[in-house]
């Protein structure tokens, strides 16, 4: 039974899930990002009632300041005590506003701060169940501008983005309802004025989007750039070319400057303000007009003219805020860019899930990237519980790829890999992979502890002692307490603070902790001396005991004492045997061999 991840309007494959975790709508920007807010509907609705409710204060202090007006400008008695009401009223109404203004803007806060946070973990989520092929696909750099700023701009296209634009919106339709109780004949100038403010608008918008598009997608470039010359300064050190990737990221960076110019631009063109400045106007002299015919009175013009002053507030915010929210669509469209990209193999949860034997089959197998030629083809062996499998050839031969289709990090294009007489796409990922340890040759370690590293297979389960009897049996004990706080000394990123024989060792241990049914040792000791290999080889021999093993190395004294040789070149199985049958018989092998016992075998 095959596993797949149902989202509304997408249907993934994935190699990693949480149990219970929410489903979101990923049918575009605006839809996944409305289901994000839906996860919170008592923030949502707070957040929409008390805006409306302190727009309507605002409001409604122009229309108390005209009444006071009004009790200037007219005849009666009381008008000190009518006034001071009023001033209590207005001061009173100013307080209420700044109370629901402040609970509004919390409550958007909320949400977005929430949508971050909950977008985060679905990317990242969605990153740890994506294929190995995938991966191999992105750029680290691209990556990290997703998960971080684009993320960072789905906060900001909320608050202030998207309360912004309801608070405009509120600050439109408001004060015409207000200025429609002083005289139905005043929403001539202010009306026109929106049809031509909806019109702008969305011309700007248009504008905008594309722009916004790429400079989401520039800034991801640019770091990208950035994130790989940091990765490899030493070769560009090593080259002395730090000219030229000086050149290369200010090309990036320029390129991304011409862009913001070319937002900024479209901004300066925005008209709104300018268009109200003359309905202010027009409206001002229709209103005097009406007074002067006796239809309206001072204190009503006095409040017309405030409500009309409120529609500035979305004239002016609107260029700042649309920008923000396409640029928050934009960041949510690279987002889901690579949360919808398919993923090659499935969790395949609830499938074949039992104690492995070690049998491994191919039959026939062929496999090769979407864009590219076989990297093998036509592949058969079998690999009895328990023997250990030695896979020679040269640079490009298909090695270590052969490997990694028995744990499934890749899947085969056709024909079959069968471990214990089961389909591997079968079984269950997590019980295939926790069964299968792989030592290779480019060994990656944690910025965490020694212990941490070691243990990293066990997560939280991981015992100190068994920890120790694991870097024991890999000869690194010893190096490791005479490190300055032993098991629990903090290494660098990818382990640059120990020698390459100390990293190998480490992936030994940590490979020996699982407790594997199957090990694939990838040339795992190419950087390890030859008094310390042979140390290791004592104590792998001994583990091995049992276990099925895939063997790539380079050194002919393993090679020697495996059950079975395979032998590719390019891709194909040219032929297979004990290391006297294959010396006598296979030409490949004899040129890999024949000229000197200790010459190197190519590792991929």
């Amino acid at each position: 039974m095959r596993d797949t991840h149902a989202q509304a309007g997408n249907t993934t494959n994935r190699e990693f899930s949480v149990s219970g975790s929410h489903v979101y709508d990923r049918r575009g920007p605006a839809r996944w990002i409305i289901a994000h807010l839906l996860r919170y509907p008592g923030f949502v609705s707070a957040f929409f009632g008390l805006r409306i409710v302190s727009t309507v204060l605002s409001a409604l202090i122009p229309v108390l300041v005209g009444r006071a007006f009004g009790i200037i400008s007219g005849a009666g008695a009381n008008r000190v005590d009518r006034l001071a009401t009023l001033a209590l009223l207005v001061l009173g109404v100013v307080l209420a506003r700044g109370v629901f203004d402040l609970a509004g803007g919390l409550s958007a806060e909320v949400l977005g701060k929430r949508t971050e946070r909950d977008g985060r973990d679905e990317l990242y989520l969605t990153l740890l169940g994506k294929s190995q092929t995938f991966h191999n696909r992105q750029r680290v750099g691209d990556i990290m501008a997703r998960a971080n700023n684009d993320m960072r701009q789905v906060n900001f296209l909320i608050v202030p983005g998207v309360d912004l634009i309801f608070e405009s919106l509120l600050a439109l339709v408001i004060p015409l309802i207000f200025i429609a109780t002083l005289e139905p004949q005043l929403l001539l100038s202010p009306v026109i004025w929106i049809v031509l403010f909806a019109i702008t608008l969305r011309r700007y918008t248009r504008k905008l989007g594309p722009v916004t598009v790429q400079l989401r997608g520039e800034f991801g470039a640019l770091n990208a750039t950035l994130n790989e010359t940091v990765a490899g300064i030493e070769v560009v050190k090593s080259t002395a070319q730090e000219g030229q990737e000086a050149r290369k990221f200010r090309a990036r960076a320029q390129s991304y400057r011409d862009l913001f110019v070319k937002q900024g631009e479209i901004q300066a063109f925005y008209l709104p303000e300018l268009l109200l400045a003359v309905a202010t106007v027009g409206a001002f002299l229709h209103g005097l007009w009406l007074v002067s015919r006796g239809s309206l009175s001072v204190g009503d013009l006095v409040a017309y003219m405030g409500l009309m002053r409120l529609l500035f507030f979305p004239s002016h915010i609107s260029v700042f805020s649309f920008a923000i929210v396409q640029l928050g669509l934009a960041g949510a469209r690279r987002i889901l860019g690579i949360m919808a990209e398919e993923s090659e193999v499935d969790q395949n949860a609830g499938g074949h899930a039992e104690q492995m034997r070690g049998e491994i089959v191919f039959e026939s197998v062929t496999f090769g990237y979407a864009d590219g030629a076989p990297l093998l083809r036509n592949v058969s062996f079998r690999a009895a519980p328990g023997q250990t499998i030695a896979i020679v050839g040269q640079t490009g031969a298909g090695k270590t790829t052969l490997t990694k289709l028995v744990n499934r990090i890749y899947d085969a294009t056709e024909g079959r890999v069968l471990v214990d007489g089961v389909d591997v796409r079968d079984w269950d990922l997590a019980s295939l992979r926790e069964q299968i340890s792989t030592i290779e040759q480019d060994v990656f370690l944690f910025s965490r502890t020694i212990a941490e590293n070691i243990g990293f297979s066990l997560g939280q389960q991981a015992d100190r002692a068994a920890v120790e009897r694991a870097a024991h049996a890999a000869q690194a004990h010893e190096f490791i307490a005479g490190l300055p706080h032993g098991y629990d000394t903090e290494i660098g990123e990818r382990g640059v603070t120990l020698s390459g024989g100390q990293r190998q060792r480490l992936a030994i241990a940590r490979a020996l902790l699982t407790d594997p049914r199957v090990l694939v040792l990838d040339d795992s000791t190419s950087a390890i001396d030859s008094a310390t290999e042979d140390e290791i080889q004592q104590a792998i021999r001994r583990v091995l005991k049992g276990r099925t093993t895939l063997l790539i190395t380079h050194r002919l004294s393993q090679i020697r004492w495996a059950d079975q040789i395979l032998v590719l070149h390019r891709g194909a199985l040219v032929d297979r045997g004990t290391h006297a049958e294959l010396l006598e018989r296979c030409a490949l092998y004899q040129r890999i061999f024949g000229i000197h016992e200790d010459a190197p075998v190519a590792a991929d």
